[in-house]
């Protein structure tokens, strides 16, 4: 039965339909007058997907046709444009315009330079490339210790003091930790980033900032000292040139980090095992009621007595008494860190301040002539893929082609860039030791792992899974076999590996062959072991390149060992291993008969 009785069908074109409103007889069209010429039959549509397509292609004239909309944004640019191509220039103090720019600051939609750059009629410039030769010397500083002992204050105090931190966004810290009732955080806010971090007053990645001195260009590595983000804590030292180890000297709290157990101990064999070459010792709190004398003066007898405890240990560990520096300082006031201690209250130091003593320091050796190795300390996606690290050595230029190992990428470099008290700093050319960001082409973020190492086609790092190493066993409660599993730290990469073999343990003072093919080995003993990892890692000998020779193991959240690479061993080498043993036991039977 029809729908319209007095119709022998529908006719879809008798009503039309306004969105929010009843359906409405369409209105009445003249009839087409005649085509002079038959019209050539237009093809049928193919799908309803190109029908939508071409009706939103009808709505988009009158939608682009909306002048004061982008009148409007133009407007708030300073610059108004005309039909004929011209520019007329408006008038910054317009009510108007300020009124406009107040809004969009208000609705988060404009920053402070952005409204400068509105003001002002100007552009940002965009960085210009700079040889790296015409840039001061870099050096990276990690600043370790126990918990609470003020690293990050300290960090965030230089970054105030050298002027990388300015005055209103340090009142802006202020009002906030004072709302917390954490006024004495302030200064660790310019460090310690996210909210957990600023919560709890713990932190918990390694914070990076850079400043500027007179003589050199820095980069700050502010480690994590909780126990549970030491892994965090070797990533940063293992790219550092110097570490400062932060020790609070208030009662209790030193005893607290150098007891056993204590991150003041371990972060100190840490450093060394990654890597670092000098250490200062900044013993910090002296201001602190429980320490200070009457009048708020510093006390000297508290400071020898901390350093006649740290001493011994540290030159045990293996800093020379050269490559050693303590100094007093105070954190939360400045004092000593930029400027020298006022002698009104420590009239018994008159050393250097910490800045002046990082400035007078020798660089530390740079490889020029090694081939390339840069490991990946960290990677993000930023208009493609940017990994981040300290180049360990060789030269990076622009544009050159090098190969992603161990899975053999080919990738193009892009960009590098160099942090500056000025923001990042596009380069030509990166040198060994600079701390970089660059962005590469021809590799995914997702493709890439941490520890990860970039090399040229014709000096490639060989990944390997089995190398023979020294291992000095520091921290496990009971015996360790082969077969034995725990987590390996070397340079930025973090690998599962195996005990699986004991070769011999040596003798602590002659570093002999005490015993061969030992069953098993503890704590305090010098081993010798076969490694073998879970996957391919890119390590050098020792004595090749000690950068990316020394390892550190941990197990269950403590440190149980470190230890140095002697000999990478290849599938080839296994086979002639067999033949070797099997022509030994060849002889030792021909001698028998």
């Amino acid at each position: 039965m029809p729908l319209n009785p007095g119709s022998t069908s529908f006719n879809p074109g008798a009503f039309t339909f306004v969105p929010g409103q009843a359906f409405t007889p369409a209105a009445e069209t003249p009839p087409n007058p005649a085509p002079a010429a038959e019209a050539p039959v237009q093809p049928e549509k193919e799908s309803w997907e190109e029908e939508a397509n071409t009706d939103v292609g009808k709505e988009a004239a009158p939608a682009a046709a909306k002048e004061p909309a982008v009148e409007k944004v133009t407007e708030a640019a300073g610059k108004l444009e005309v039909a004929d191509g011209e520019e007329e220039e408006i008038d910054e103090n317009d009510p108007e315009l300020q009124a406009e720019l107040a809004k969009m600051k208000a609705e988060g939609l404009l920053e402070d330079d952005e409204e400068e750059e509105i003001k002002t009629h100007t552009k940002k410039a965009p960085a210009a490339k700079l040889d790296p030769k015409t840039l001061k010397r870099h050096v990276n500083i990690v600043f370790v210790g126990h918990v609470d002992a003020g690293k990050s204050t300290i960090s965030g105090h230089i970054m105030y003091l050298s002027g990388q931190v300015d005055e209103r966004t340090m009142e802006k810290y202020e009002r906030e930790a004072k709302a917390k009732h954490r006024e004495s955080w302030k200064f660790a806010w310019c460090m310690d980033t996210t909210d957990e971090e600023r919560a709890k007053g713990k932190t918990q990645e390694c914070g990076r900032g850079n400043f500027e001195t007179e003589a050199k260009n820095y980069t700050i590595l502010d480690a994590p000292g909780h126990k549970n983000f030491v892994p965090h804590m070797i990533g940063g030292a293992s790219q550092a040139d110097v570490a400062v180890l932060v020790i609070s000297v208030r009662k209790g709290e030193f005893e607290a980090g150098f007891d056993r157990g204590g991150q003041s101990r371990e972060h100190a064999v840490l450093a060394k095992t990654a890597g670092v070459k000098t250490l200062i010792v900044a013993i910090n709190k002296m201001d602190d009621p429980s320490v200070c004398l009457e009048g708020g003066l510093w006390d000297q007898e508290r400071y020898e007595e901390v350093k006649g405890i740290l001493e011994p240990f540290l030159k045990q560990t293996g800093f020379p008494k050269d490559a050693l520096y303590f100094l007093p300082v105070s954190g939360f006031t400045g004092a000593n860190l930029k400027h020298r201690v006022d002698t009104a209250i420590c009239s018994w130091y008159g050393g250097p301040s910490l800045l002046e003593y990082l400035d007078e320091l020798q660089p530390s050796q740079r490889f020029f002539d090694m081939p390339l190795r840069f490991p990946i300390a960290d990677k993000y996606k930023d208009m493609g893929t940017c990994v981040m690290g300290k180049l360990e050595a060789g030269t990076i230029k622009l544009g050159e082609t090098l190969v992603v190992l161990p899975n053999k990428t080919n990738v193009q470099v892009e960009q590098i860039f160099v942090d500056h008290k000025e923001g990042s700093i596009e380069l030509d050319e990166a040198l060994p030791g600079d701390n970089i960001k660059m962005k590469l082409k021809g590799v995914e973020e997702e493709q890439l792992r941490l520890g990860f190492v970039l090399c040229r086609k014709d000096s490639m790092c060989r990944p390997c899974r089995w190398f023979d190493a020294t291992v000095q066993i520091l921290d496990y409660p009971t015996i360790i076999c082969a077969g034995y599993s725990c987590v390996l730290h070397i340079h930025s990469a973090i690998e599962e590996c195996t005990f699986f073999k004991l070769t011999a343990i040596l003798d602590k003072k002659t570093r002999q062959v005490k015993q061969k093919d030992p069953k098993f080995c503890k704590q305090g003993d010098s081993v010798v072991v076969r490694f073998k990892m879970h996957r391919s890692v890119c390590v050098e000998k020792y004595k090749d390149f000690s950068q990316m020779g020394r390892f550190m193991l941990r197990d269950q959240g403590n440190t149980i060992g470190i230890g140095i690479i002697n000999d990478l061993k290849w599938p080839e080498d296994k086979k002639a291993e067999k033949e070797k043993e099997a022509a030994q036991a060849r002889a030792e039977a021909a001698k028998g008969n």
